[in-house]
């Protein structure tokens, strides 16, 4: 079934409560008689009912209200959601671009790939992207020099830190596969460098596990429990992001211990993750919608690293794959689910 995000009238309206919430009435009356309409896309990969793309989307509604923009009195905003289905990226990519939107927001690699294939004049900003350069986003991070800028999710270091906290559990994991699909995750050669770069201080081996869809997942992780000490890094990814349900049930049936990229993973009931705060992705990603609303060139405004990061690790799941997370893992973790 194809998957519009065009948001209705009850879910406009809460989020125009939301932001009208956090933007005094004064300022409200202020942009009424002195703004034009700005309009926003965003063509976004999670599904419309996913629920981490609806807390991804309150959170730049309330960023944008935060910075006085309110959908229905300056502000218009024209969803799409593919749900992960690529052969709708081009589509949607065209209908946005036909809006003629001020900025369109891109949180993909697959969006942005869509997007400037249709544009390369509208402003884009993207959220979770890897490796801008080495993708051909931007000609540099501190001078993108195109129509496109954003925020990146990934810092080097994560590599070796995801690959760290494997070590950390008892008994220790020695074999570690990298789930991604190629498809989704074209960067994923980057991050293999610095995990493989850090696996031989780490006593561990390392090596790719592509995966396109549930069957390669499941069989990927049937072999690899035949591995004694053998465990998992997810690289955060669309398909992975998409798949998480499979992705967590499968390492509990086997019995895998994993380390995730984002927080929902772990909540989802994954071991442990670690990754950029999602939240503060998208407040910051309203800042450069704004500054982009009020006349700023994407060229001029570059490309901002992650600088805020979580780790969450699920108790539960501990127990029930009958490792045991060392104290000094645990005391790190900015939350634990007991």
């Amino acid at each position: 079934m194809t998957q519009h995000r065009i948001v209705g009238t009850t879910r406009r309206t809460i989020f125009a409560g939301i932001a009208a919430t956090l933007v005094p009435g004064s300022l409200v009356a202020w942009t009424q008689q002195h703004d034009e309409m700005r309009r926003l896309s965003v063509l976004e990969g999670l599904g419309v009912t996913d629920a981490q793309g609806q807390k991804n989307d309150t959170t730049l509604v309330r960023g944008l209200g935060t910075l006085g923009w309110t959908e229905g009195v300056n502000l218009r905003i024209d969803w799409r959601a593919t749900g992960g289905d690529l052969t709708l990226y081009e589509r949607y990519a065209a209908e946005l671009v036909a809006l003629h939107p001020d900025v369109i927001l891109a949180p993909s690699t697959p969006s942005v790939e869509a997007l400037r294939r249709q544009t390369g004049t509208i402003p884009i900003v993207f959220v979770n992207i890897a490796d801008p350069v080495g993708q051909g986003f931007v000609a540099s991070l501190t001078r993108p020099g195109g129509n496109i800028t954003g925020f990146s999710a990934y810092d080097p270091p994560m590599a070796a830190k995801w690959l760290e906290m494997l070590t950390q559990i008892t008994p220790p994991v020695g074999h570690v596969a990298v789930l991604f699909n190629p498809v989704t995750a074209p960067y994923a050669g980057l991050m293999m460098q610095a995990i493989e770069a850090a696996a031989p201080s780490l006593a561990v081996t390392v090596r790719a596990a592509p995966i396109h869809d549930d069957p390669e997942i499941e069989a990927t992780m049937a072999a690899l429990a035949r591995e004694p000490r053998s465990g998992l890094l997810i690289i955060p990814e669309l398909f992975t992001n998409l798949h998480r349900a499979t992705i967590v049930a499968l390492t509990t049936r086997y019995r895998l211990p994993a380390v995730y990229p984002f927080g929902f993973f772990a909540t989802a009931g994954g071991l442990m993750s670690y990754g950029i705060d999602q939240a503060d992705l998208y407040r910051r990603a309203a800042t450069y919608v704004d500054r982009i609303f009020k006349g700023a060139e994407p060229a001029d405004l570059p490309v901002q690293a992650p600088i805020k990061f979580e780790t969450v690790i699920n108790l539960k799941t501990e127990k029930a794959l009958g490792v045991t997370v060392a104290p000094s893992l645990l005391a790190t973790a900015d939350e634990v689910i007991e």
